[in-house]
């Protein structure tokens, strides 16, 4: 098929646009590099069923090909990068968004939106199921992320009600591995790039608020299980159920590396979530799929890869 990624030299997207080159299709990557990475995408230059084009998705793109499907990863994920650019960050929820359903419908190819476990915000429920309609502060300094995605998914299924628009959404839960920023702001960079310097590892609260990591190739097979499937319009949940506190997983890194680093506890941020865990029954049941990688093996791949840049 022609596919068509949004976000593409993003983490996942580069990850993404790996996989669907590896089962033979061929695939247009986007990205207005605002916080994507060209390098991501550079082992694939010259590469005959791969294109990429730098564009911002808020302005449209017109496609020169046949497009089958649009999976739409455009958008600053991480909360160093959308509090630097929250305006931004609201316009590829919305005008961005809007845009790409326009091409799909268009096109009369199946969209699928990377939504996301922000959705649910600070949950009051756990761990936490599609129908759970959240706790999420919209006027909060996490909203133009957290609010963009909810906005992103009621543009996605309005879309489908009134325009009969094939779509997918999938919230994504903390995803990790190799091609992660170390300055991206989120945990699990924060402590291997604090632990491999020496520095030491910052903890926020006391340690006690929950992840749940999934490594990135089987959160990639589950987004092209629901590309794929019979799923409908409704949101999955994708991320791995195996629920660790921060502390915990701080002190994993540490065993991991062999680093010597102290602990240092800072003021827990604003709506920042305490609990975070995905119920994963939806997509067991409609797409055949759960994680495999444990943290363990998941660790190792990406601890490798942060050897390699930390010091570049």
């Amino acid at each position: 098929m022609n596919v068509l990624v949004t976000g593409a030299a993003g983490f996942v997207g580069s990850h993404l646009v790996d996989r669907l080159l590896a089962d033979g299709h061929a695939v247009v990557g986007l990205d207005n590099l605002c916080t994507g990475n060209a390098a991501s995408l550079q082992h694939l230059h010259g590469h005959q069923r791969f294109a990429f084009h730098e564009v911002d998705i808020c302005d449209g793109f017109e496609p020169t090909m046949s497009v089958d499907r649009v999976y739409n990863l455009a958008s600053p994920a991480s909360p160093v990068d959308y509090h630097r650019l929250g305006l931004e960050t609201l316009a590829v929820g919305s005008r961005g968004m809007q845009a790409m359903l326009d091409l799909a419908r268009a096109a009369g190819a199946r969209l699928l939106q990377a939504s996301t476990s922000e959705c649910y915000g600070d949950p009051l429920v756990h761990p936490q199921t599609e129908d759970y309609f959240g706790n999420v502060n919209p006027v909060g300094p996490r909203s133009v992320y957290d609010e963009s995605k909810r906005f992103a998914e009621a543009l996605v299924t309005a879309y489908h009600r009134y325009h009969k628009t094939d779509v997918r959404i999938a919230r994504i839960f903390n995803t990790y591995g190799p091609r992660m920023r170390l300055d991206d702001g989120r945990v699990l960079p924060s402590f291997i790039a604090q632990a491999l310097r020496g520095e030491p590892l910052t903890v926020f609260g006391d340690g006690s608020q929950t992840r749940s990591f999934c490594y990135v190739s089987d959160l990639v097979d589950g987004l092209v299980r629901l590309m794929e499937s019979d799923a409908g319009p409704g949101p999955v949940n994708l991320g791995n159920p195996e629920e660790v506190t921060v502390l915990e997983f701080a002190r994993e890194v540490l065993v991991l590396t062999g680093s010597q680093s102290k602990l240092e506890h800072r003021e827990l941020p604003q709506d920042d979530p305490l609990r975070r865990r995905p119920d994963i029954s939806r997509a067991r049941r409609l797409l055949g799929w759960e994680p495999t990688v444990s943290r363990r093996e998941g660790l190792r791949m990406t601890l490798e890869y942060f050897r390699s840049v930390v010091g570049k």
